[in-house]
């Protein structure tokens, strides 16, 4: 999991994909912890992926760094602890000037059941499970 958190810290931003109704939806992103032994991602409530993600939590999560890439097929498990929101943060201050741990908007997820592949034009691919 380590592995999948400095790729994607590396790569700054990502991509997340949910589903609405049968229409996929994806947009860029740019939070990961890690707290408590779980990978976490971060939005607000008011906006449509969260939304999304509480009808379907069955999630994919693309970077690409240049040379190599990552997906990740995870179920996103909202973790509404207020230290879980903190942690996150905590490690994004510069989210503090639109989110607080407890303004009712804050939402964490954790990843559940991920499988992480990462692969290249070189190289075969490698899997990682957490």
């Amino acid at each position: 999991m380590r592995q999948v958190y400095e790729f994607l810290q590396k790569c700054q931003t990502y991509y997340l994909a949910t589903v609405e109704g049968d229409q996929p939806r994806v947009r860029p992103f740019g939070t990961v912890n890690l707290f408590e032994g779980r990978l976490y991602i971060q939005t607000g409530k008011v906006k449509e992926v969260s939304k999304q993600i509480m009808a379907n939590p069955k999630i994919e999560i693309c970077a690409f760094d240049g040379n190599e890439w990552l997906r990740i097929c995870a179920k996103a498990i909202e973790d509404d602890r207020i230290e879980a929101r903190q942690s996150m943060l905590d490690k994004y201050p510069n989210l503090q000037q639109m989110y607080a741990a407890d303004d009712g908007n804050t939402q964490v997820f954790y990843l559940q059941d991920a499988v992480a592949t990462f692969s290249s034009f070189t190289a075969a691919p490698r899997e990682i499970r957490f």
